[in-house]
């Protein structure tokens, strides 16, 4: 089997947030970051997309969306869905400075690249602050779900994940969500009093960046924790056997998929799962700072499925192999 040599990150500039789509031989990704003057379109563009044939080694290739030039709004967390021929973004918006008033939306286009146009929320106002969605489609019978992200005020407070079933056009949610996921260990701890929502909050904890993938009949969902300016956060996961539930936290009082390595990249997290030219090494593909903290960049390592479940021997610096 021939290889691919890589090295961490495989982006130089910002690109937070990084989601990936493999589709007919080639890689599009998605991430947050700085506005595009050029959108490829003429247009000022949110969302820069990345295009790849081997995963290693990518190029520009535009923004998702078209913004008017003088758009203040903070985009969020972009994710793609394949469906029945066309491609549906879903990420979160908000005017700037005012991150409580993040709510989900989805734009839809003809082809990876876009150019996507927005179709307006997928879920009521009614569910308040709500970012990091990931459309999942189940194997085992078709159906399209919608995890994200949204915050929980008991147990342990904080922001937590919570799932929607996805109606038959994917562009709404088709009943009420239900929770997923909410923090279970000091190390998802945000911030210790902390103001937010009028009051403050003895710690207040995070779980995000959700990422449902099944294996073998159990359904897996990788999770960010912790505050995602420090050292401390991580990737985890939960495991169930439905999209719905009930989940349970893998036994740990850590980040057991991916965390911080003495003098390595700083933060990694906010993970996203492709399969390698291989079509067979799964891969993770996450964020994480530089040394200075200038930027969080993309970067990627395989995926070990091992008895106790899913770990990355990341995050890496020095050159990898990647099956092609």
């Amino acid at each position: 089997m021939s290889s691919l040599t890589y090295q961490n990150p495989v982006w130089p500039g910002y690109f937070a947030d990084p989601f990936v789509l493999r589709w007919r031989g080639e890689y599009f990704a998605y991430g947050t970051g700085e506005r595009l003057d050029d959108d490829g379109r003429g247009g000022v563009g949110a969302f820069k997309i990345l295009r790849s044939r081997d995963l290693v080694r990518w190029e520009p290739a535009g923004a998702a969306l078209t913004v008017a030039a003088d758009d203040t709004r903070s985009y969020w967390a972009p994710e793609v869905a394949e469906h029945d021929g066309k491609f549906y973004l879903y990420y979160s918006s908000a005017p700037a400075g005012q991150d409580e008033l993040h709510r989900l939306r989805v734009a839809v286009a003809e082809h990876p690249a876009g150019p996507f146009v927005d179709e307006g929320a997928v879920l009521p106002e009614s569910e308040g602050f709500c970012i990091d969605a990931n459309p999942f489609r189940d194997p085992k019978d078709g159906r399209w779900y919608l995890f994200f992200a949204k915050d929980f005020f008991e147990g342990r407070t904080g922001t937590g994940l919570a799932v929607v079933p996805l109606s038959a056009d994917l562009l709404r949610a088709a009943g009420p969500s239900q929770p997923v996921l909410l923090a279970n260990a000091d190390w998802q701890i945000y911030e210790r009093d902390r103001p937010l929502y009028g009051r403050r909050w003895e710690a207040w904890h995070t779980v995000e960046g959700p990422f449902v993938v099944e294996r073998d009949g159990l359904y897996y969902c990788f999770y960010s924790g912790g505050n995602w300016q420090t050292h401390g956060y991580g990737v985890s996961y939960a495991i169930a056997n439905s999209p719905l539930g009930p989940w349970t936290h893998a036994e740990g009082a850590e980040p057991l998929v991916l965390s911080q390595r003495p003098g390595g990249l700083l933060g990694p997290g906010h993970n996203s799962y492709v399969l390698a030219p291989d079509g067979r090494t799964g891969v993770l593909v996450y964020h994480a700072w530089d040394e200075a903290r200038t930027a969080r960049r993309m970067c990627i390592d395989p995926v070990v499925w091992t008895v106790n479940g899913p770990r990355c021997d990341g995050p890496t610096t020095a050159p990898q192999t990647l099956p092609s």
